[in-house]
């Protein structure tokens, strides 16, 4: 799969516009008690609003035409006592919806967050960090106010549109007909705008990904950008996004805007029909000037709800590329995955036997790469084993592979005699360490940082893991000691004291299968030297792989196997690839000359 930058637009599946709006709504079932609450409330309001037309009608031809005045005060006290009461209702409906749709984003947001941490490196091989993170945060939250406007305006405008019509249609079908007459064209035409509309707000929502990929990836290497006095460049294509996203924006407004003038004709249209034909026939018997007047109201009380639908199918139509572009990734399955009769891996003691292994990248697309082909080798409980060879020769998807990071295309790896395949994959990775060279360094305290590998660990258990590999004297030399803050990705602190903490943190998890790949490339002689005694210590009695270009760091190796072409070119002890002259022996003179 060709990785996904922040210039290229994400390419998603078309899907059912309908079957994307019924799986978002589908998360107020969780909440039907307080639904049911917003429904009491709207019924209340509906009521009183399709009420209030009839209390002007009958105080025009019941009370005013006669000049029963008493009857009129009391028809007014009524009046304002059930609009009191709509008030109250409307406030009610609004902060129970409120409450309920940050609810529902809090669990679509836990839900997509929990199923990401669930895929495949693949997944993230093949899309910038940013466009994650848009979906996250950005698309999530502008789904708010369509999950509270689906039951606020949706169902009580709708409700209030059907009500409006058949009282309009009991008191005279004319007048009806004349007053609805425009609803054929506002259909086709509402029809046209929202078909344009959301392929330009989808539109909008990729280029405000790939703003979001460049912002993101520029921070992360803004010492790069310096060092190399790159600020004009970044600065220029910071400049084309933002102007792609204006442009994109401004596009799919447009189309939206179109909305309110074909509502604003049709209503006012509709509304100079109905007093053309009312006028007409002003003074008939069913049409008396109380009538008129309560079917203006009433013209007017179809059309505010059709404008609040159309806005609310405005925002449906906005935001649905965001559950769109949600629901693309909770419906992406992970490549790896436990089998449904996948078993749990009991305590291991290491043995690690690869048997025909064969994998390729990204397999069936035009950046293909295979890297191993028909590997066969075994490796005994407590055996040190390292893995060297040329840059992309296989070394580290070998024991990606063992991590089951990926899977194989063909062939099977074996821990004690358990195909890798057939366990989950929490009783395999809770079993192995895995060290690299850029070891991540949280925000949060050195104690934390530790006992992320361990988190029930006790203190005793922490300092014993920080002084195995040499780290306890510089933590506590600290501020804080274990207590001290540090910031994210551990600035402020060296490359050296960086891959400390991180050696202590994969200490104190124990594991029964250790790998460090490149895990000394980035401390200096002086450290290595403290640190080197803290592995020995870590390596002792487990199953270790151990993947390194210096090869001063390996010596002690029990054997070590020489990766390329797909395969191991030679393996055994130091000794013997030394005396045997082969690869190994020329990779080790080249460095050796190299130093010297």
């Amino acid at each position: 799969m060709a990785v996904n930058s922040f210039r290229e637009d994400e390419k998603l599946q078309n899907e059912n516009k309908s079957k994307i709006i019924s799986r978002l709504f589908s998360y107020l079932k969780n909440y039907k008690l307080g639904v049911l609450g917003v429904l009491l409330c709207m019924g209340i309001t509906i009521a009183i609003k399709l009420v209030n037309p009839l209390l002007i009608e009958s105080a025009i031809d019941d009370y005013i035409a006669v000049s029963d005045y008493t009857g009129l005060y009391k028809i007014g006290i009524i009046a304002i006592v059930i609009n009191v009461v709509y008030i109250m209702m409307v406030k009610v409906r609004m902060y129970v919806m409120s409450l309920i749709s940050n609810k529902i984003l809090l669990e679509i947001r836990q839900e997509l967050y929990i199923h990401i941490q669930k895929l495949s490196f693949s997944f993230f091989d093949s899309r910038p960090t940013g466009k994650i993170l848009a979906r996250i945060i950005g698309d999530v939250n502008s789904l708010k106010q369509v999950l509270s406007n689906s039951v606020t305006v949706l169902i009580p405008d709708f409700i209030t549109v059907v009500g409006v019509v058949a009282i309009m249609l009991a008191k005279d079908v004319k007048l009806t007909l004349a007053s609805l007459c425009t609803i054929p064209l506002m259909i086709v035409a509402i029809f046209i705008i929202q078909t344009v509309g959301h392929k330009r707000w989808m539109n909008f929502r990729k280029k405000s990904s790939n703003l979001n990929a460049f912002v993101h990836e520029d921070i992360a290497g803004m010492n790069v950008v310096q060092s190399f006095s790159a600020e004009g460049e970044t600065r220029e294509t910071f400049e084309e996004l933002t102007n792609e996203h204006r442009e994109s924006f401004i596009a799919a407004c447009r189309v939206a805007d179109m909305f309110g003038p074909v509502i604003d004709f049709s209503w006012g249209f509709g509304a100079m029909m109905l007093y053309l034909v009312g006028v007409k026939y002003i003074g008939a018997p069913k049409v008396s000037v109380g009538l008129l007047v309560a079917f203006g109201t009433y013209i007017n009380m179809f059309w505010n709800p059709i404008m609040n639908l159309s806005n609310f199918y405005n925002q449906v139509v906005q935001n649905l590329s965001a559950a769109q572009r949600i629901f693309d990734i909770m419906d992406t399955e992970p490549d790896i995955r436990d089998e449904k009769d996948a078993v749990t891996l009991p305590d291991v003691k290491g043995e690690v036997k690869f048997e025909n292994v064969s994998f390729t990248y990204d397999k069936g697309t035009p950046a293909e790469t295979k890297v191993l082909e028909n590997v066969n080798f075994t490796v005994k409980p407590g055996e040190t084993i390292a893995l060297v060879g040329p840059t992309g020769a296989g070394k580290t998807t070998i024991v990606n592979l063992i991590s089951r990071f990926y899977d194989i295309e063909e062939g099977r790896i074996l821990i004690d005699g358990y195909d890798l395949t057939k366990v989950s994959l929490e009783s395999l990775r809770q079993q192995m360490g895995v060290m690299t060279q850029d070891n991540f360094i949280f925000h949060g305290t050195v104690r934390e940082n530790i006992m992320y590998g361990k988190v029930d660990a006790t203190e005793e258990e922490m300092i014993a893991a920080a002084k195995a590999v040499n780290a306890h004297d510089f933590i506590m030399k600290m501020e804080k000691g274990y207590d001290t803050e540090l910031k994210e990705r551990g600035a402020g602190l060296s490359i050296g004291q960086r891959q400390l903490i991180a050696f202590a943190r994969t200490m104190i998890s124990m594991p029964k299968i250790l790998i460090l790949d490149e895990a000394t490339s980035s401390i200096d002689t002086h450290t290595e030297i403290l640190v080197q005694k803290g592995i020995e210590a870590l390596l002792s009695g487990r199953t270790s792989f151990v993947i390194a270009h210096r090869l001063s760091t390996i010596q002690n190796a029990d054997r070590i196997f020489v990766i390329n072409n797909g395969g191991i070119m030679e393996q055994g002890t130091p000794a013997e690839l030394i005396e045997k002259k082969g690869a190994y022996y020329d990779l080790y003179m080249a460095q050796f000359k190299d130093i010297a």
